[in-house]
Protein backbone atom coordinates (compact mmCIF):
# COMPACT_ATOMS: atom_id res chain seq x y z
CA UNK A 1 0.00 0.00 0.00
CA UNK A 2 1.41 3.79 -1.07
CA UNK A 3 1.73 6.19 1.57
CA UNK A 4 -0.52 9.15 0.83
CA UNK A 5 0.59 12.55 2.40
CA UNK A 6 -1.37 15.85 2.95
CA UNK A 7 1.36 18.02 3.35
CA UNK A 8 2.90 16.48 6.24
CA UNK A 9 0.74 13.98 7.46
CA UNK A 10 1.23 10.38 6.44
CA UNK A 11 -1.81 7.72 5.62
CA UNK A 12 -0.74 4.52 5.59
CA UNK A 13 0.43 0.76 7.13
CA UNK A 14 1.67 0.88 10.50
CA UNK A 15 1.18 4.25 11.31
CA UNK A 16 -0.83 5.96 14.14
CA UNK A 17 -4.20 7.24 12.43
CA UNK A 18 -4.49 10.42 11.25
CA UNK A 19 -8.04 12.33 11.96
CA UNK A 20 -9.94 14.77 9.60
CA UNK A 21 -12.10 16.82 11.71
CA UNK A 22 -14.21 20.09 11.79
CA UNK A 23 -17.29 20.95 11.34
CA UNK A 24 -19.71 19.80 8.85
CA UNK A 25 -20.24 23.07 6.88
CA UNK A 26 -18.92 26.54 7.26
CA UNK A 27 -21.04 28.80 9.74
CA UNK A 28 -20.12 31.79 11.09
CA UNK A 29 -16.60 32.85 10.83
CA UNK A 30 -16.05 33.33 14.59
CA UNK A 31 -17.38 29.97 15.19
CA UNK A 32 -15.36 28.07 12.64
CA UNK A 33 -12.45 30.09 14.06
CA UNK A 34 -12.90 28.72 17.80
CA UNK A 35 -13.83 25.65 16.89
CA UNK A 36 -10.27 25.33 14.61
CA UNK A 37 -8.52 26.78 17.78
CA UNK A 38 -9.96 24.48 19.88
CA UNK A 39 -9.46 21.68 17.77
CA UNK A 40 -5.18 22.61 17.21
CA UNK A 41 -4.74 22.48 21.06
CA UNK A 42 -6.35 18.88 21.61
CA UNK A 43 -4.72 17.08 18.75
CA UNK A 44 -1.48 18.78 19.38
CA UNK A 45 -1.43 18.13 23.09
CA UNK A 46 -2.77 14.30 22.38
CA UNK A 47 0.02 14.40 19.63
CA UNK A 48 -2.24 13.17 16.74
CA UNK A 49 -2.10 14.73 13.11
CA UNK A 50 -4.91 16.88 12.32
CA UNK A 51 -6.36 17.91 8.98
CA UNK A 52 -9.27 20.55 9.47
CA UNK A 53 -12.16 19.82 7.27
CA UNK A 54 -15.24 21.91 6.22
CA UNK A 55 -17.63 22.49 3.12
CA UNK A 56 -18.12 25.89 1.24
CA UNK A 57 -21.21 24.08 0.01
CA UNK A 58 -23.09 21.38 1.02
CA UNK A 59 -24.62 20.91 -2.70
CA UNK A 60 -26.80 17.48 -1.56
CA UNK A 61 -29.02 18.76 1.02
CA UNK A 62 -32.45 17.31 1.69
CA UNK A 63 -34.83 20.20 1.18
CA UNK A 64 -33.72 23.12 -1.32
CA UNK A 65 -34.26 25.51 1.53
CA UNK A 66 -31.63 23.93 3.69
CA UNK A 67 -28.73 25.66 4.82
CA UNK A 68 -25.95 25.33 2.57
CA UNK A 69 -22.79 27.26 2.83
CA UNK A 70 -21.27 30.43 2.54
CA UNK A 71 -20.38 29.36 -1.22
CA UNK A 72 -17.25 28.88 -3.52
CA UNK A 73 -15.79 32.28 -2.94
CA UNK A 74 -16.04 32.81 0.89
CA UNK A 75 -15.55 29.60 2.23
CA UNK A 76 -12.35 29.44 0.54
CA UNK A 77 -11.20 32.51 1.95
CA UNK A 78 -12.60 31.17 5.47
CA UNK A 79 -10.79 27.93 4.91
CA UNK A 80 -7.96 30.09 3.90
CA UNK A 81 -7.67 31.63 6.55
CA UNK A 82 -8.58 28.86 9.40
CA UNK A 83 -5.29 27.47 7.21
CA UNK A 84 -2.25 29.92 7.68
CA UNK A 85 -3.84 31.25 11.44
CA UNK A 86 -3.26 27.77 13.05
CA UNK A 87 -0.72 26.46 10.26
CA UNK A 88 -2.87 23.23 9.97
CA UNK A 89 -3.36 21.38 6.55
CA UNK A 90 -7.62 21.82 5.10
CA UNK A 91 -9.84 19.90 3.14
CA UNK A 92 -12.94 20.21 1.54
CA UNK A 93 -15.92 19.05 -1.04
CA UNK A 94 -16.04 19.38 -4.57
CA UNK A 95 -19.50 18.58 -6.37
CA UNK A 96 -18.54 19.97 -9.60
CA UNK A 97 -15.46 19.85 -12.10
CA UNK A 98 -14.92 23.79 -12.16
CA UNK A 99 -14.91 23.74 -8.74
CA UNK A 100 -11.75 21.53 -8.69
CA UNK A 101 -9.19 23.97 -9.90
CA UNK A 102 -10.38 26.96 -7.76
CA UNK A 103 -10.30 24.81 -4.39
CA UNK A 104 -6.92 22.88 -4.90
CA UNK A 105 -5.14 26.65 -5.42
CA UNK A 106 -6.70 26.96 -1.59
CA UNK A 107 -6.47 23.90 0.15
CA UNK A 108 -4.33 20.99 0.56
CA UNK A 109 -6.69 17.67 -0.53
CA UNK A 110 -10.16 17.33 -2.06
CA UNK A 111 -13.16 15.06 -1.38
CA UNK A 112 -15.43 13.35 -3.42
CA UNK A 113 -19.02 13.13 -1.84
CA UNK A 114 -20.30 9.58 -1.44
CA UNK A 115 -23.19 10.28 -3.80
CA UNK A 116 -20.89 11.45 -6.04
CA UNK A 117 -17.84 8.62 -5.95
CA UNK A 118 -18.36 7.60 -9.79
CA UNK A 119 -18.75 10.79 -10.98
CA UNK A 120 -16.07 10.70 -13.73
CA UNK A 121 -15.51 14.27 -14.58
CA UNK A 122 -15.22 15.32 -11.56
CA UNK A 123 -12.92 12.62 -10.49
CA UNK A 124 -10.68 13.73 -13.13
CA UNK A 125 -10.62 17.04 -13.04
CA UNK A 126 -10.21 16.84 -9.03
CA UNK A 127 -7.27 14.42 -10.21
CA UNK A 128 -5.71 16.50 -12.64
CA UNK A 129 -5.16 19.04 -9.76
CA UNK A 130 -2.12 17.16 -8.10
CA UNK A 131 -3.59 17.14 -4.65
CA UNK A 132 -4.67 14.08 -3.02
CA UNK A 133 -8.14 12.92 -3.36
CA UNK A 134 -10.37 11.60 -0.81
CA UNK A 135 -13.05 9.71 -2.36
CA UNK A 136 -16.31 8.54 -0.21
CA UNK A 137 -17.54 5.25 -0.67
CA UNK A 138 -21.00 5.27 -2.04
CA UNK A 139 -23.85 4.17 0.13
CA UNK A 140 -24.96 2.29 -2.77
CA UNK A 141 -21.20 0.84 -3.59
CA UNK A 142 -19.79 -2.45 -2.32
CA UNK A 143 -16.14 -2.03 -1.58
CA UNK A 144 -14.43 -3.81 -3.83
CA UNK A 145 -16.02 -1.69 -6.69
CA UNK A 146 -14.63 1.05 -5.63
CA UNK A 147 -11.43 0.13 -6.94
CA UNK A 148 -12.98 1.81 -10.24
CA UNK A 149 -13.58 5.02 -8.81
CA UNK A 150 -9.62 5.32 -7.41
CA UNK A 151 -8.74 3.86 -10.76
CA UNK A 152 -10.28 6.91 -12.35
CA UNK A 153 -8.14 9.61 -10.19
CA UNK A 154 -4.93 6.87 -10.64
CA UNK A 155 -5.40 6.83 -14.88
CA UNK A 156 -6.00 10.07 -14.66
CA UNK A 157 -1.84 11.00 -13.48
CA UNK A 158 -2.22 11.34 -9.49
CA UNK A 159 -1.96 8.28 -7.26
CA UNK A 160 -2.83 10.21 -4.01
CA UNK A 161 -5.88 8.39 -3.10
CA UNK A 162 -7.61 8.03 0.25
CA UNK A 163 -11.11 5.52 0.50
CA UNK A 164 -13.31 6.76 3.33
CA UNK A 165 -16.36 4.24 4.47
CA UNK A 166 -19.92 5.59 5.40
CA UNK A 167 -21.94 3.05 5.55
CA UNK A 168 -24.14 1.19 3.01
CA UNK A 169 -28.13 1.56 2.48
CA UNK A 170 -29.99 -0.76 4.66
CA UNK A 171 -33.86 -0.39 4.15
CA UNK A 172 -34.92 3.09 4.01
CA UNK A 173 -33.45 5.86 6.24
CA UNK A 174 -30.98 4.00 7.24
CA UNK A 175 -27.44 3.12 7.26
CA UNK A 176 -24.98 -0.03 8.19
CA UNK A 177 -21.33 -0.67 8.40
CA UNK A 178 -19.82 -3.68 7.46
CA UNK A 179 -16.43 -3.58 8.91
CA UNK A 180 -15.01 -6.75 6.56
CA UNK A 181 -15.45 -3.33 4.18
CA UNK A 182 -12.73 -1.46 5.63
CA UNK A 183 -10.18 -4.65 4.93
CA UNK A 184 -11.47 -5.22 1.94
CA UNK A 185 -10.96 -1.66 0.70
CA UNK A 186 -7.28 -1.83 2.01
CA UNK A 187 -6.89 -4.76 0.09
CA UNK A 188 -7.05 -2.13 -2.80
CA UNK A 189 -3.67 -1.06 -2.22
CA UNK A 190 -5.56 2.47 -1.22
CA UNK A 191 -5.00 4.05 3.00
CA UNK A 192 -8.47 3.68 4.53
CA UNK A 193 -10.28 6.39 6.36
CA UNK A 194 -13.23 5.84 8.74
CA UNK A 195 -15.99 8.37 8.72
CA UNK A 196 -18.07 7.82 12.42
CA UNK A 197 -20.26 10.42 11.98
CA UNK A 198 -22.28 9.98 8.68
CA UNK A 199 -22.19 6.31 9.76
CA UNK A 200 -24.60 7.13 11.87
CA UNK A 201 -26.35 9.59 9.95
CA UNK A 202 -30.41 8.62 9.00
CA UNK A 203 -30.75 9.91 5.80
CA UNK A 204 -34.24 11.97 5.50
CA UNK A 205 -35.08 10.24 8.38
CA UNK A 206 -36.64 13.85 9.43
CA UNK A 207 -38.60 14.62 5.78
CA UNK A 208 -36.79 17.62 4.89
CA UNK A 209 -33.65 16.60 6.72
CA UNK A 210 -31.18 13.67 8.10
CA UNK A 211 -31.19 12.39 11.64
CA UNK A 212 -28.88 10.49 13.33
CA UNK A 213 -27.83 8.53 16.16
CA UNK A 214 -24.83 9.85 17.57
CA UNK A 215 -24.93 7.82 20.37
CA UNK A 216 -23.04 5.14 18.04
CA UNK A 217 -20.39 7.30 17.39
CA UNK A 218 -17.71 6.09 19.80
CA UNK A 219 -18.07 2.14 19.32
CA UNK A 220 -18.20 2.12 15.23
CA UNK A 221 -15.29 3.83 15.88
CA UNK A 222 -13.90 1.34 18.70
CA UNK A 223 -14.71 -1.08 16.35
CA UNK A 224 -12.93 1.09 12.86
CA UNK A 225 -9.43 1.15 15.28
CA UNK A 226 -9.51 -2.02 15.62
CA UNK A 227 -9.97 -2.80 12.63
CA UNK A 228 -6.63 -1.16 11.90
CA UNK A 229 -8.02 2.14 9.33
CA UNK A 230 -5.07 4.33 8.50
CA UNK A 231 -7.61 7.38 9.52
CA UNK A 232 -10.82 8.46 10.89
CA UNK A 233 -13.34 11.35 9.39
CA UNK A 234 -15.51 13.09 12.24
CA UNK A 235 -18.07 16.07 11.83
CA UNK A 236 -17.45 18.01 15.38
CA UNK A 237 -19.29 20.76 16.25
CA UNK A 238 -19.33 22.87 19.81
CA UNK A 239 -23.18 22.27 19.64
CA UNK A 240 -24.35 19.99 17.68
CA UNK A 241 -27.94 20.88 18.29
CA UNK A 242 -27.72 23.91 16.88
CA UNK A 243 -25.41 23.38 13.90
CA UNK A 244 -27.16 24.10 10.42
CA UNK A 245 -26.04 20.90 9.12
CA UNK A 246 -26.29 17.25 9.75
CA UNK A 247 -27.29 18.86 13.45
CA UNK A 248 -28.07 15.12 14.55
CA UNK A 249 -25.19 13.13 13.91
CA UNK A 250 -22.23 15.41 14.61
CA UNK A 251 -20.36 14.82 17.49
CA UNK A 252 -19.97 17.08 20.43
CA UNK A 253 -16.46 18.85 21.13
CA UNK A 254 -16.71 18.49 24.33
CA UNK A 255 -16.62 14.84 23.48
CA UNK A 256 -14.01 14.44 21.02
CA UNK A 257 -11.22 14.31 23.58
CA UNK A 258 -12.10 11.46 25.25
CA UNK A 259 -12.97 9.47 22.62
CA UNK A 260 -9.43 10.29 20.21
CA UNK A 261 -7.64 9.13 23.65
CA UNK A 262 -9.58 5.79 23.65
CA UNK A 263 -8.66 5.52 19.79
CA UNK A 264 -5.19 5.96 20.22
CA UNK A 265 -4.89 2.97 22.64
CA UNK A 266 -7.03 0.73 20.57
CA UNK A 267 -4.85 1.74 17.31
CA UNK A 268 -1.45 1.08 18.65
CA UNK A 269 -2.57 -2.44 19.71
CA UNK A 270 -4.45 -3.35 16.59
CA UNK A 271 -0.67 -2.19 14.64
CA UNK A 272 1.25 -3.90 16.62
CA UNK A 273 2.74 -1.07 18.59
CA UNK A 274 2.10 -2.60 22.11
CA UNK A 275 3.27 -5.94 22.40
Amino acid sequence: MKIVYIKHIAFGPDRPFALIAGPCVLEEEDLVMREAESMKELTESLNIPWIFKASFDKANRSSISSFRGPGLEEGLNLLNKVKTTFDVPVITDIHTPDQAKPAADVVDALQIPAFLCRQTDLLVAAAKTGKPVNIKKGQFMAPKDMAESANKVVSSGNNQVLLTERGNSFGYNNLVVDMRGLGIMRELGYPVIFDATHSVQLPAAQGNASGGDREFIPLLSRAAAAAGVDGFFMEVHPNPVQAKCDAACQLPLADLGALLQTLKQIDAIAKGAIK
